[in-house]
């Protein structure tokens, strides 16, 4: 009986263990199909990023540049710091001029034939920048025609750069006039408070620029047209009303004729809200190239970047001024009396006012270049998220190595650069393909 017994258990024994195994095999071999196909899709993925390397494609895009286009990328650059220091330098002549040369007096003598104020101010003023134009032009003619040439950045002949000067600077004219007469009636009503005006005047002209510029300004130099109704506007408008641009407006203009540089913008405000993108964008880019450019404009206009930086250059202006009322004191309690000028508010002293601001937004070029940089930044990721376009990205970036430099010292983007170096860029859009290759799996 008890033998019996035994082997019962024995046998019970073993047909639990074989159920066992069998269960085990069937539950490994029989997987849950669903849970089976997201794990090849996880493997997939995973397979995926370990052969996309964001460092690798980067340096793969940047290669493409030949050891001569990327020297040349790179003098054309740098060669720009040297003018940033040589236009302070001319400044600081041509304020020495107007004031230790008696020039800035005798425009006074002669504003001074008229009884009202505020019309010889206007007077002086309208004498001043023409004279500062005068001065600067030798100067600018290389900087801007001549430089530009050599390096092919420029399609414009003489007589059509400087027609196009010629109404530069008459719009300069007409808004600086406006702004230092409103200046000089602060500093005679206001006296000590004048710099609070000043930085309110100073706002409200950079919020109106903003503004009209591209629809009114901008037509003075290029024709706007419609763009024709095709694939890619439709597009464009896709990505638009998915963020919220208020426009059904796409417009294109004859930038050529000027420039090989590609561009776009997104302006206006309500109704007046317009994308506009210019022909050698069109005529060299891909779609996917175009559309990462115009929801990089798109992204400066949702994320107010325009308004942000009218309060940021507001604040230094505003702090500007209260030095510089501070430094202008010193300097006429030491050289009025030679210079003929009676206080801050004598418009004879504006060649100073000038120069002191002139020195100080120069030194301030580092911050003043990281506030547009971090913008820009800001204007990649949305552009990234909204287009989806990383490589289209890269490719748009790399047609601006003709004037922008491709790989600066670390230093040499800190201080110089109001855009992020090319090959920070395009690292942003590669490590942006690197997390969302996940996307493409599915």
């Amino acid at each position: 009986m008890t033998n019996r017994k035994n082997k019962l258990i024995k046998i019970v024994k073993l047909v639990f263990l074989i159920t066992m195994i069998i269960t085990c095999f069937a539950s490994s071999t029989y997987a849950n199909p669903t849970s089976e196909r997201n794990n090849k899709e996880v493997d997939s993925v995973v397979l995926k990023t370990n052969m996309f390397n964001p460092d690798t494609a980067t340096q793969e895009y940047l290669s493409k540049l030949t050891p001569e286009q990327k020297s040349k990328s790179d003098a054309y650059f740098e060669g720009g710091y040297w003018l940033l220091f040589w236009n302070m330098v001319y400044d600081v002549l041509i304020a020495w001029i107007f004031l230790s040369l008696g020039l800035s007096r005798w425009i006074k003598k002669l504003a001074l034939k008229t009884k009202n104020i505020n019309i010889q101010n206007l007077i002086y003023v309208g004498c001043y920048t023409l004279l500062v134009f005068l001065m600067i032009l030798p100067f600018d003619i290389y900087a801007n025609f001549f430089r530009e040439h050599q390096y092919g950045l420029s399609n414009l002949t003489f007589g059509n750069w400087f027609t196009e000067k010629m109404v530069s600077f008459c719009i300069k004219l007409i808004i600086e006039s406006i702004i230092i007469m409103l200046l000089y009636v602060a500093l005679r009503k206001v006296k000590q408070n004048w710099w609070i005006w000043g930085g309110i005047i100073s706002i409200v002209f950079m919020t109106g620029i903003i503004l009209i510029a591209p629809i009114f300004i901008g037509p003075l130099f290029n024709k706007y047209t419609p763009l024709p109704e095709n694939k890619l506007k439709e597009e464009i408008l896709s990505i638009a009303r998915a963020n919220g641009v208020p426009t059904n407006q796409i417009y294109q203009y004859d930038n050529s004729k000027q420039t090989n540089a590609i561009s776009a913008n997104v302006s206006g405000l309500g109704s007046t809200t317009r994308i506009s993108l210019n022909d050698n964008l069109l005529n060299t880019c891909t779609p996917a190239e175009i559309k990462s450019v115009v929801a990089h404009e798109m992204g400066h206009y949702l994320l107010n970047h325009g308004y942000k930086m009218i309060v940021f250059f507001g604040m230094i202006i505003l702090f500007g001024l209260v030095l510089i009322n501070w430094s202008f004191k010193k300097i006429i309690n030491l050289r009025g009396c030679k210079w003929q000028i009676a206080d801050i508010s004598d418009i004879s002293g504006l060649p100073l006012l000038m120069i002191l601001f002139s020195l100080y937004m120069f030194m301030l070029t580092p911050i003043r270049n990281d506030i547009m940089l971090q913008k820009e930044v800001e204007a990649d990721l949305f552009a990234l998220n909204a287009a989806r376009e990383p490589d289209g990205f890269a490719a748009a970036v790399m047609k601006t190595s003709d004037y922008r430099k491709v790989d600066p010292g670390y230093w040499e983007e800190i201080i110089f650069y109001d855009h992020p170096s090319i090959k920070s860029r395009i690292s942003s859009a590669m490590r942006w393909k690197a997390e969302n290759l996940d996307d493409e799996a599915k």
